[in-house]
């Protein structure tokens, strides 16, 4: 089965986003952009370790890296975290469907039950 462009980028993202370091390097860089020594200095893991979970990052485009003389500052790109927050939201107003029509046939069989 071919998967598409846009299931790769998701896939992307849920792979950056299920890891609690990246998500709390995601979470100072929404505070604004910051260099892999200023990020290894809030984590106790080495700067080659914050290299390789922004390299994730980069990768599933949840950041961006530029160059400014000679730091390298990321920032946060919103865009893959709305395009999984879209994707969610899908699922979940099909679950709120599937739970409203369970609560109706609950209600319907204690109904039923009370007659008896």
């Amino acid at each position: 089965m071919k998967v598409s462009l846009d299931a790769q980028r998701l896939d992307a993202t849920f792979f950056a986003l299920s890891d609690a370091t990246r998500r709390a390097i995601l979470a100072r860089l929404a505070r604004g952009e910051a260099t892999v020594n200023e990020l290894t200095d809030l984590f106790e893991i080495s700067q080659p370790a914050i290299s390789r979970h922004l390299k994730v990052l980069e990768k599933a485009g949840l950041i961006r890296r530029s160059r400014d003389a000679q730091r390298r500052p990321a920032t946060v790109e919103t865009k893959p975290i709305a395009d999984a927050v879209t994707w969610i939201e899908r699922y979940q107003a099909l679950w709120e469907r599937t739970y409203q029509r369970l609560d109706a046939l609950l209600a319907d069989e204690l109904k039923a039950r009370k007659r008896l």
